[in-house]
């Protein structure tokens, strides 16, 4: 625990270095300062995971952040397993993601290649102090910081006009949620007089009901701008803008986890506000199925990535809302691998094709880029749920709490699960099998990635087959899923709030073998239909909805934007004259009644003696006739 100060000081380091040093720098160096800061900090954290493991935790304290009388924020520390867990998944997959972007990016110039790390630098140590945070004003420094970074990657080539306006949209739009987040912590403030955790969570019985409702609701207007849920998910979308190593990043590892992370750890709130539960699973239901429908009629690899990714989002939501905290940790950490896998296997893709990313012209692919194209199926067979893949063990967990609440509920659930199955299986057939559809300039250059590309996807590979061996169920093998024994001190007194309701193990068994045998038809079927004959008409009725987003971004332009622009307008060209007009008019008029007194000091003592004499002539006047 000693030190757990290095883990976000490495990254920070990293930042000042590339940042300030960027035009003087050469790009191996600042590959290597920028990786090898991510690197260090991994490091750090596996030995802070182990410390962890053997049950060393606490709060480190280092200065009062704040201190106004009896009111005193600290600058602290939270280590304890959930912390150590999500330091392990930012800085395992940033440090890839570094390692992946030091080839990717390598045609940037030095200065824009040096800035373009600073970036992921900070972007990571914003990361770290979030999850680190043991009150809520470090996580918000954290969560802020997150939101600027995100502005800063998504619109890195700010010359380009659309991407910094998908810059603009997901700062703004992150803003919307962070300003709940912020009176949430006013709220208990008020309540507690303390924002770290242990006062808050420890003070349950200085909240009324309706004060833990209002609060977790508030925490999750929050969640729902980092993590993309209904209403406020469309930014995500557009933030395919930055390259795709920030993209990987921004989806899969960092920013719109810490939704799912606060919630985590304020799951003790969550569990005695049962209205907002019951909301944050229906809010995660809808757009888990939502998002899903969408990626059905996306052309472009990373759009499908990036609903896919507002769809598992909701699938964490999901979990937090019935109570299946653990679930919902262990879908984060699956997501992470078998997501950065695909965005950054979508990347190589993007990198031989030339910059093309419509995969109506791509096909084929799989003969000339085999360690992407088997790396990529792999990223596939995890998210769809296939047995034995880390997204099967996770994505079961969630729906089989799911069920224990709401049978209809697991039924929606399931449906969106075959949606990811077959959405993501037209993705792979289309890209991969099937003859190319590119030009024949395209053809020609088609290759293999680097090796600095192509070891982060085989790494992530790996850890999207293994990684959901540390959660196997319990009615598949008693008492092996780690995981779970692992957080259990972070959600005990959760488990106690909401009971414990398993199912009988034959239950989760047809659970589990309904699911498995209608994902692998649903992925058979999408595999040798578009392997077969790509897709590549342009859609017609119902499905140009789809592929038009369901008209959402429109209708936001219609209800909201215009009208905004409209009160704008209004204000400038109304409002704003009127406001000058009586500003200026009260300039004009005291400039006016000078010049006019001014001429009373005329110089001429005839002129002085005429007005001393009136003044006492009205002076007597009103001291006769109006005398009281």
């Amino acid at each position: 625990m000693n030190l757990i100060y290095l883990v976000p000081l490495f990254p920070l380091v990293g930042f000042l270095l590339n940042g300030l040093c960027r035009n003087y720098l050469n790009k191996s160096l600042v590959g290597i300062i920028g990786s090898g800061s991510i690197l260090a900090s991994f490091i750090v954290s596996l030995i802070v995971f182990f410390d962890v493991k053997a049950g060393h935790t606490g709060v480190v304290s280092y200065f009062e952040f704040i201190n106004l009388g009896k009111f005193a924020i600290p600058f602290a520390f939270q280590v304890d397993q959930l912390s150590s867990l999500f330091l392990l998944i930012i800085t395992g997959v940033g440090f890839l993601i570094h390692l992946y972007s030091t080839s990717y990016m390598h045609e940037e110039e030095s200065q824009h290649f040096a800035r373009y790390f600073a970036y992921l630098n900070l972007f990571v140590f914003s990361m770290l102090l979030l999850v680190l945070g043991a009150n809520y004003v470090i996580m918000f420094i954290g969560w802020e910081g997150v939101g600027l970074c995100s502005y800063l990657l998504i619109g890195y080539w700010f010359k380009s006009i659309p991407y910094t306006n998908a810059a603009n949209k997901a700062f703004i739009m992150n803003r919307i949620g962070d300003l709940g987040f912020l009176i949430a912590i006013f709220w208990i403030i008020s309540k507690v007089g303390s924002v770290n955790y242990t006062d808050v969570f420890s003070s349950l019985n200085k909240f009324s009901t309706t004060d833990l409702v209002v609060i977790t609701l508030l925490l999750f207007v929050g969640a729902t701008g980092k993590s993309a849920q209904i209403p406020l998910y469309t930014w995500l979308p557009d933030a395919m803008a930055g390259p795709t190593p920030v993209s990987a990043l921004i989806h899969a590892a960092t920013m719109v986890t810490a939704g799912i992370y606060m919630i985590a750890r304020s799951n003790i709130l969550y569990s005695h506000a049962h209205v907002t539960m019951h909301i944050v699973a229906v809010i995660g239901l809808a757009t888990a199925v939502f998002a899903a429908t969408i990626a059905l009629k996306q052309n472009d690899i990373k759009k499908v990535l990036a609903y896919s990714t507002v769809s598992q989002l909701g699938y964490m939501f999901l979990a937090l809302g019935v109570g299946a905290y653990t679930g919902a940790v262990f879908h984060v950490m699956t997501h992470a691998f078998f997501k950065a896998l695909l965005f950054l296997g979508s990347g190589s893709v993007i990198h031989a094709m030339g910059g093309e990313q419509d995969i109506r012209k791509m096909g084929g692919l799989g003969k000339y880029m085999p360690v992407t194209h088997i790396t990529f199926l792999i990223g596939c067979l995890a998210i769809a749920g296939i047995p034995g893949f880390s997204g099967f063990f996770s994505k079961d967990e969630i729906l089989a709490h799911t069920f224990s609440e709401s049978p209809v509920m697991y039924c929606i659930g399931l449906f969106g699960a075959l949606l990811t199955a077959f959405y993501m299986f037209r993705l792979y057939a289309t890209t991969f099998k099937g003859s190319f559809r590119g030009t024949h300039d395209q053809e020609h250059h088609l290759h293999e990635s680097p090796a600095a590309i192509t070891i982060p996807l085989i790494i992530l590979a790996v850890l999207a087959f293994a990684g959901g061996y540390v959660g196997i169920p319990e009615f598949i093998k008693p008492d092996a899923h780690a995981l779970d024994n692992f957080l259990s001190p972070i959600f005990a007194e959760s488990k106690k709030v909401l009971g414990n309701h398993p199912l009988e193990h034959n239950t989760e068994w047809m659970l589990t073998g309904i699911s498995t045998l209608l994902i692998v038809i649903v992925v058979v079927t999408a595999w040798s239909k578009f392997a077969k004959k790509a897709d590549v008409e342009d859609p017609q009725g119902f499905g140009k909805v789809l592929a038009n987003k369901w008209y959402i971004d429109e209708l936001y332009d219609a209800i909201i934007v215009k009208p905004v622009y409209g009160l704008g307008r209004f204000c400038n060209n109304v409002l704003e004259k009127l406001v000058d007009w009586i500003i200026n008019g009260v300039g004009r008029s005291v400039q006016y009644g000078s010049r006019q007194l001014r001429l009373l000091q005329s110089g001429q003592v005839g002129s002085y003696v005429l007005f001393m004499i009136i003044g006492i002539v009205l002076f007597f006047v009103m001291q006769f006739f109006f005398k009281k």
